[in-house]
């Protein structure tokens, strides 16, 4: 929560703070977010206007995960920047009876008791800021599609593929040798004795 108290509701007055808050739970995505409890830095310009405050501030995060392509772990430093207007409770929203201003009233956010949390708008701008397909560098080659090696390891690994349209082919050949190889004389063996 963020306290408005020192705004004074003087349109025009503003207010810069910095401040580390904790990380809440579940901020990203199933494939990288920021650690529940773990510090973003926020640099925030809270500005009185009118119908409220408007907040203007970026959100430094580190941020982990995993590459997309190489299944790798990542960590890195993630900055969102946001601006949202926290609406004093008795501001004239102007709403008129119709369904949009009905959808504008719950995006609305506003300041209670002049406070205000951040969180919301904090978790919007994070989770947009994130990237939706991250990699550990942008040239990963990822994993062998064969046998799920990691390319990057081994920049010279591949495997001796075979069309499939050959395939077939290629197990009569060999069984076709592993047969001849059945059939041939051995030595001392079974070829018959001249006399």
């Amino acid at each position: 929560m963020f306290d408005t108290r020192e705004l004074g509701r003087r349109p025009g007055t503003l207010k810069r703070l910095s401040r580390s808050v904790e990380a809440p739970a579940d901020l990203g995505n199933e494939i990288i977010g920021a650690p529940e409890g773990k510090p973003i830095e926020l640099d925030l310009r809270l500005e009185a206007v009118m119908d409220g405050v408007l907040v203007t501030g970026t959100a430094r995060a580190t941020v982990k995960g995993e590459c997309v392509r190489c299944l790798e772990p990542l960590e890195r430093v993630l900055e969102a920047d946001f601006q949202e207007l926290f609406s004093y409770p008795d501001a004239d929203v102007r709403t008129v009876e119709s369904g949009d201003d009905a959808e504008d009233e719950e995006d609305t956010f506003y300041i209670e008791d002049d406070l205000f949390d951040l969180e919301p708008v904090l978790r919007d701008a994070v989770v947009l800021a994130l990237p939706l397909q991250p990699v550990c560098r942008e040239d990963c080659p990822g994993l062998c599609s064969d046998c799920g090696a990691r390319l990057a390891d081994d920049p010279d690994h591949h495997h001796d593929a075979v069309d499939m349209r050959w395939a077939a082919l290629q197990e009569l050949v060999g069984s076709n040798q592993d047969h001849e190889m059945d059939n041939e004389p051995r030595d001392g063996g079974d070829e018959p004795q001249e006399k």
